[in-house]
C-alpha cells in the first residue's frame, strides 16, 4: 500500500488565507519528504473555509518545490469551466510538472459553486461529459477543432494561421494525456463503472461510510471487465481522515474535541449535505432515519485517530471491510497545531505505514 495526500481544505473563517495556503502548501511539501506518492488538492470558489479557488494554480505553486510527488487535480470541476480552458490549463500544468500531473474531474459538488457559475439548475453531469470528451478531443485532434456541443464550441477555424502558430492549443507532455482520476462519492457509484470503462480510475471520498468505500471496488471490476482491461487494487485510491499522535489523550483531543479541526471538517460538510438534501452519503443503510444520522455519530465512524499502534489496527481492520487498495490518501485538514499536524503525517509514514506492510494479508492469517 502507497501513501496519498489529498485535501479540500478547510479553514477557520477568521484565519488569515495568506497562513491557510503556506500551510497547505507545507502539507505537500511535508508528503513529498516523507516519501507519500502523490498528492489531490481540490478547488472552490465560492467558499470561505474551502479557500482553494483554483487548484491547477495551486499546484503550478508547488511545480519545482516539489520533487518527486506527482500532483493532482482534485478535482477541475468541469461545468464550471470552458472546455479550451481546461485543456490549456492541464495541458501547460503538465510540462511545468515535467510529466508528473493526475488530472482528477467531477461535475463538483458546492452548490454555491453551481449558482455563481449559472448552472445550479443545469444538467451538471451532462455538462461534465461534454466538457471532458472536448478536452480530450482537442488534444488528440488537429485545429481548427471545429467542436459543436450543448453547451460549449470550440473552433478557430477564422482566426487560424498555422505557419505562425496562431490558432493551435498545446498539448500534455504525457501522451495521449495525463492519467484521469475521479472521486466517487456515492454508493455502488455507477461513475465508477463508467470512469474505469474509459480507462479511468477512482479515488473513494473520505466522508462515506467504510461499507459504501466497499462497494466501489465491483463497481470498478465492472468497468473494467467492459472495457477489457485487468481490475488492479494497485489503482484504486481511498482517502480517509486520519490523526497520529504520539499519545492516546493528545490523538483523543485534536480529532474529537468540539473545536478540533477534524470535527469543524465534518461539521462544515454535514451543513452543507443536510441543506442540500445529499445526507444520504454519511447513512449506515439506505433507509435509515435522517434524524438517526448525527455530527457525533459521523465523526465516531470516519475519524481514525490514535497512536501509531492503534491507528495502524484501525487501518487494519477498514481494510479489511473495504478491501485491499493500493493508496490511502491522508485526508488534510486544518492545521489548528501545526506541529501536531506535522507530526501526525510523519507518523503515519515512519510507523503506521510499515507496520501495515509487515502485517499479514487476510490469506495467510487464516491459515
Amino acid at each position: 500500500m502507497e501513501l496519498g495526500f489529498f485535501t479540500m481544505p478547510m479553514h477557520p473563517l477568521d484565519k488569515d488565507w495568506r497562513q491557510c495556503l503556506t500551510e497547505d502548501r507545507e502539507a505537500f511539501l511535508l508528503a513529498d519528504e516523507l516519501g507519500f506518492q502523490e498528492g489531490y488538492v481540490g478547488e472552490h470558489v465560492t467558499d470561505k473555509a474551502e479557500n482553494i479557488t483554483n487548484c491547477a494554480m495551486f499546484i503550478a505553486s508547488l511545480a519545482h518545490a516539489v520533487k518527486r510527488m506527482r500532483l493532482g487535480t482534485g478535482t477541475v470541476n468541469m461545468p464550471n469551466a470552458h472546455p479550451a480552458a481546461v485543456a490549456g490549463e492541464i495541458a501547460m500544468l503538465d510540462h511545468l510538472l515535467d510529466g508528473r500531473l493526475n488530472f482528477g474531474i467531477s461535475p463538483g459538488g458546492l452548490a454555491s459553486d453551481a449558482e455563481v457559475f449559472g448552472n445550479l439548475d443545469a444538467d451538471r453531469n451532462a455538462m461534465f461529459l461534454e466538457c471532458i470528451n472536448m478536452v480530450l478531443k482537442i488534444w488528440e485532434s488537429e485545429p481548427p477543432y471545429s467542436l459543436e456541443g450543448q453547451f460549449w464550441n470550440v473552433s478557430t477555424e477564422r482566426t487560424l494561421i498555422p505557419e505562425i502558430g496562431q490558432g493551435l492549443m498545446q498539448k500534455p507532455l504525457q501522451k495521449p494525456h495525463p492519467p484521469i482520476v475521479v472521486t466517487a462519492v456515492a454508493p455502488f457509484s455507477k461513475g465508477v463503472t463508467e470512469a474505469a470503462a474509459r480507462g479511468w480510475d477512482p479515488i473513494s471520498a473520505n466522508f462515506l461510510m467504510p461499507q459504501w468505500v466497499a462497494s466501489h471496488w465491483p463497481k470498478y471490476v465492472e468497468g473494467c471487465e467492459r472495457a477489457g482491461r485487468s481490475a488492479d487494487p494497485a489503482n484504486w485510491r481511498v482517502a480517509k481522515s486520519v490523526f497520529v499522535a504520539d499519545d492516546l489523550d493528545t490523538a483523543r483531543r485534536y480529532a474529537t474535541d468540539p473545536d478540533s479541526p477534524y470535527v469543524f471538517y465534518y461539521r462544515q460538510l454535514f451543513t452543507k449535505l443536510k441543506k442540500h438534501g445529499r445526507i444520504n452519503l454519511f447513512k449506515e443503510y439506505r433507509d435509515q432515519p435522517d434524524d438517526e444520522v448525527t455530527l457525533e455519530h459521523i465523526c465516531d465512524r470516519l475519524i481514525i485517530w490514535g497512536t501509531p499502534d492503534k491507528v495502524t489496527d484501525d487501518l487494519a481492520a477498514f481494510r479489511e471491510t473495504t478491501g485491499d487498495f493500493g493508496t490511502l490518501l491522508y485526508a488534510g485538514k486544518d492545521w489548528a497545531d501545526r506541529d501536531l499536524g506535522r507530526r501526525s503525517m510523519v507518523l503515519l509514514a515512519e510507523q503506521v505505514k510499515p507496520a501495515l506492510d509487515s502485517a499479514p494479508d487476510r490469506a495467510e492469517a487464516a491459515e
